[in-house]
């Protein structure tokens, strides 16, 4: 360059006109946006749509109720500033000290990880962009701010912010989060309810207080902390705070109930986790979310569920739980789905797709009965029934009796243990897991062992997850993945996100129409007799037993209570049992009672009308070697068992007839 003084010089000059050139053209840019939204900020609602394309409920943002900054108490705007964006009244919209602290761990992370952004970055996100996670967007949230604050100034910029930022629970901006969490307005809030505020944005569902009051509590003490150590508030004020109850407000179920509730908070679950929306854009971003919803079937499941004659009756103030999903075995489309009973909360607990617990004997026909069928095995095959012990594991049969050996038939229909424990031991444990997780069941290592044969599972199943598998039979052998969401789309129509068919073919058609057959026998002369319907059924009782631990000794009662079933037109799952199982909070009844009558209201309401088929047959079936049918009055092993007496008979009548002989020899020695 020294050689060249002239093209060095060239260089330096194009580089400053460029990078003017380029602020220049930033600047013009940056004037052009339009952010005439932050003076009317209203969300708006997202629609629901049913699988014939009709309204069915809206999911919307409570109201928005506005606040001056006035009436918004100082301590807490300043534990927001403290947890949110520290340097707010000394940055221009963009914090550059935060940006290069978050750009070193993305590095450190290869991905995208940490935000940087300030108040002000956020509220151009929430009104100008989506949650997409790259510099593109940050670029342009970076401008939104920019120009925002050469529009506003601080005050009114995180008067706005505090006035829309989402605090979960469906609740937008500080006073409807104060009405929703405390009952008050805003103005009458707290140190200590002020910082449990100022947590929530960073994760509304995970730090909210109704849903978790633990979490809460402990983001609220870290809000606390930022204050102090800011000085905020002095070590006496955080003292206090942080000693401060929970007071939360009684729920309002009118408040929060909204059509179709489960089902709705699970749309929104699926959405979140299979497309990855996040829950503010569903609520406020205008969508148009297509669904498998049949209201038919849906309003059936809810009006048993809020009729307690159909449930055991709780103790106190607890009740029994329950949840439903009911599918469509040819589609995996949700039909229905009720995930508690009582109050609902928003986006509670819901344990008809988020309950994990064993299913006890109603996994019999997945784990072990289908993949034997598989292996060769018929209803006809003979099982052992006698005293086992395989590995210091001995089952029993739940009339704690034996019968030496059963057909695999009478095993099902009769839910006996032993033979289903024996059975797997002969197919071995791995064919079964591997079948089970073809059924879109997972299972951890620790389930591998016999006691899975019985629905022993670590971390248990949902009714969703059970009600999927079973569908298969019904479709004999495919499975399709259960979905609620058939598409999303943008107001004007653009699709977003759109469900594929997920199927797989998990059995052949042949293993799956026997195990219907033998289901339905279940329904109709075996444990599951209460949920027989006027309409081919098939189903299985599942039974869970207390923890066999000394809190519970001396009780007879069960844990877990399931029944699940099909018809040629749906699946379904029920499961009912406590939240928190103790010596005061057990269930004795069975899957054999309330689950099955359960599973035999919803159907038949919600099939009301439709015309009765039977099960599609596949074409040339042939079970052993003659047809079979269920219904027929020759059972499986009634053959073997009519060859048995015959010969027991036989053997009777010669020893009689032996008899007869030595009496009249005898007769005739007494008369000589």
């Amino acid at each position: 360059m020294r050689k060249h003084p002239g093209l060095w010089r060239f260089v330096v000059l194009a580089g400053i006109l460029g990078t003017a050139v380029f602020m220049l053209s930033t600047i013009v840019w940056i004037g052009t946006l339009d952010i005439s939204k932050l003076d009317n900020p209203l969300p708006e609602p997202t629609y629901i749509y049913d699988r014939g394309g009709n309204e069915a409920s809206q999911l919307s943002s409570s109201r928005l109720e506005p606040v001056p900054l006035r009436e918004i108490p100082v301590h807490l705007r300043n534990a927001i500033i403290a947890v949110e964006d520290r340097r707010f009244y000394d940055h221009t919209g963009i914090d550059l000290r935060a940006i290069f602290r978050a750009l070193v761990k993305d590095v450190q992370a290869g991905n995208l990880v940490e935000g940087g952004s300030t108040i002000t970055q956020q509220l151009a996100k929430n009104l100008f962009l989506t949650s997409e996670k790259s510099l593109a967007r940050k670029w342009k949230e970076a401008a939104y701010a920019v120009k925002i604050e050469m529009t506003y100034d601080k005050d009114k910029i995180l008067e706005m912010y505090l006035n829309q930022i989402y605090f979960g629970e469906g609740v937008w901006g500080v006073q409807e989060a104060s009405k929703t969490y405390f009952g008050k307005d805003v103005r009458d809030l707290t140190l200590s309810e002020s910082a449990m505020l100022a947590g929530l944005p960073k994760a509304p569902t995970r730090y909210s207080p109704l849903q978790n009051k633990e979490k809460a509590l402990e983001r609220r003490d870290v809000v606390l902390s930022l204050m102090r150590e800011q000085n905020y508030i002095d070590e006496k004020e955080y003292r206090r705070a942080k000693a401060e109850p929970l007071r939360l407000k009684k729920e309002d179920e009118a408040d929060l109930k909204g059509k179709y509730a489960s089902y709705v908070d699970y749309v929104i679950e699926e959405a979140v986790k299979v497309y990855g929306f996040t829950e503010e854009q569903l609520l406020t971003g205008g969508l148009r979310i297509y669904t498998q919803l049949d209201p038919a079937v849906q309003q059936a499941a809810e009006d048993v569920y809020a009729d307690d004659r159909f449930f055991p009756q709780s103790r106190d103030d607890i009740r029994v739980q329950s949840g439903v999903a009911i599918v469509d075995p040819y589609t995996g489309g949700v039909r229905g789905i009720v995930g508690y009973r009582g109050e609902r909360v928003f986006r509670g607990f819901n344990h008809a797709t988020q309950l994990k617990r064993q299913p006890g004997s109603a996994f019999k026909p997945l784990v072990v009965y289908a993949p034997a069928l598989e292996k060769g095995y018929t209803p006809f095959s003979m099982l052992y029934d006698g005293e086992l012990n395989i590995d210091g594991y001995s089952p029993q049969d739940w009339d704690k009796q034996t019968r030496g050996e059963v057909s695999l038939h009478e095993a099902v229909v009769r839910s006996w243990n032993i033979p289903a424990v024996w059975l797997l031991n002969e197919i071995g444990i791995d064919a079964g897991m591997e079948f089970v997780k073809k059924m879109g069941i997972p299972l951890t290592t620790g389930d591998r062992n016999l006691g899975i044969a019985l629905g022993g599972l670590r971390e248990g199943v949902s009714p969703l997850q059970m009600a999927q598998a079973y569908a298969a039979f019904a479709n004999l052998g495919v499975m399709n993945k259960a979905h609620a969401i058939t598409k999303i789309t943008a107001k004007d129509g653009h699709v977003l996100a759109e469900a594929k068919q997920d199927s797989i073919r998990v059995m052949s058609p042949s293993t799956a129409y026997t195990m219907t057959l033998i289901l339905q026998d279940a329904v109709r002369m075996g444990t599951g007799k209460n949920a027989e319907l006027p309409r081919p059924t098939a189903g299985k009782t599942g039974t869970t037993e207390l923890p066999d631990e000394k809190a519970f000794a001396g009780l007879n009662g069960v844990k877990d209570a399931w029944f699940v079933g099909y018809t040629p037109e749906l699946a379904a799952a029920v499961w009912m049992g406590y939240d928190r199982t103790d010596r005061q909070h057990y269930l004795t009844t069975s899957g054999g009672a309330y689950p099955a009558i359960v599973f035999r209201e919803i159907m038949s309401r919600a099939l009301s009308g439709v015309p009765v088929s039977p099960f599609h047959q596949p074409e040339g079936f042939m079970l052993g070697r003659e047809p079979f049918h269920s219904g027929d009055k020759k059972r499986p092993g009634q053959e073997k068992h009519k060859e048995k007496d015959k010969h027991k008979e036989k053997e009777k009548h010669e020893e009689k007839e032996r008899q007869k002989g030595r009496d009249k020899k005898k007769r005739e020695e007494d008369d000589d």
